[in-house]
């Protein structure tokens, strides 16, 4: 059981939501798009948001700014944050701009909200779940766009749901987070999507 419910962390690492959402996202909407737009648009978001924050991470590792890459230290979080940022602003502004793909650009404009938002629990000295961040932000959104598009997809829906609960639980039993530093991941990561839907949509 304890094996089952650690896999949660590997799964659901925060890195892999934004791609997760967007794969999700053009799967339900595919016929919207074009598909060498939708090709297009998904290597854009792994090169961005996984690809190039790796390399990044690598480059901190090496350079002993970062003592491990799970940023377990809430002082080593400033410089990741703060990149991971700008890439956000990036695909905000370049990838997905408003006006052509709404959806995605509330989705990116969320996770870019709650990235400032961890990065502020920094300099505040509060370390908060980058995993809740992550999947509640992405469940979420899931959320949304089944709301938005009049989609009864309440399996995919529930699964979500439990994966929330699977990754708290996963992040307590690794002792990488106390109770509160996982309820402000899922309302830094959960509240800015919901925010947006609820303001544009």
């Amino acid at each position: 059981m304890k094996r089952f419910i650690a896999i949660a962390s590997y799964l659901f690492h925060p890195l892999l939501m934004p791609l997760v959402g967007i794969l999700l996202y053009f799967w339900l909407t595919k016929r919207f798009y074009p598909m060498p737009v939708i090709k297009a648009k998904i290597l854009a978001v792994v090169i961005f948001t996984l690809i190039i924050p790796l390399i990044f991470s690598f480059i901190l590792r090496n350079s002993k700014l970062i003592s491990n890459f799970s940023l377990s230290k809430v002082k080593e979080r400033k410089i990741p944050l703060l990149f991971y940022a700008t890439i956000t602003l990036t695909i905000i502004n370049f990838i997905f701009p408003k006006y052509q793909f709404n959806i995605p650009y509330l989705f990116f404009s969320g996770i870019l909200y709650a990235t400032l938002l961890v990065l502020l629990g920094t300099y505040l000295k509060q370390k908060i779940s980058l995993h809740m961040v992550g999947i509640a932000g992405l469940c979420t959104f899931i959320i949304g766009v089944c709301i938005y598009f009049g989609l009864p997809l309440y399996g995919l829906i529930a699964f979500f749901i439990f994966a929330t609960g699977w990754t708290a639980s996963a992040r307590l039993q690794a002792k990488a987070h106390n109770h509160k530093e996982l309820i402000l991941g899922i309302i830094a990561g959960g509240g800015t999507q919901l925010g947006l839907f609820l303001l544009y949509l």
